[in-house]
């Protein structure tokens, strides 16, 4: 039990940091974000609230009180991994990995949240 919870902690850390970087992207990165989302046809007005949802997310997730909220956010993750996976695959840029990444990561950590029932 012991180590599945400490597995659960260095998966969800892992998790964050890449969705911080992600993030962070969004915040001081914007001209290369808006010419990315326009890429995928995407409008450049959604990166600022995406940003702002990824950090709220993490949030969420880290939290041990509300455990409806914690499965949205993990739900909420997955699809946007997801999709980026499918934006990055349908324009054929190869940046795909770090969606692959994010989906391996969200759904181990779920898993051993819930394994460890901390989540």
């Amino acid at each position: 039990m012991k180590t599945q919870k400490i597995i659960y902690y260095i998966l969800t850390g892992l998790f964050t940091a890449l969705m911080l970087f992600s993030a962070s992207m969004y915040f001081f990165k914007y001209p290369d974000m808006v010419a990315g989302f326009k890429t995928f046809g995407y409008p450049s007005y959604i990166i600022y609230p995406l940003g702002v949802a990824k950090i709220l997310g993490l949030v969420t997730i880290w939290q041990t009180k509300y455990k409806t909220i914690k499965e949205w956010a993990y739900a909420g993750f997955f699809f946007n991994a997801v999709l980026a996976f499918f934006a990055h695959y349908m324009i054929g840029d190869g940046e795909q990995m770090g969606a692959i990444i994010a989906v391996v990561l969200i759904l181990s950590s779920y898993y051993f949240g819930k394994k460890t029932e901390s989540i």
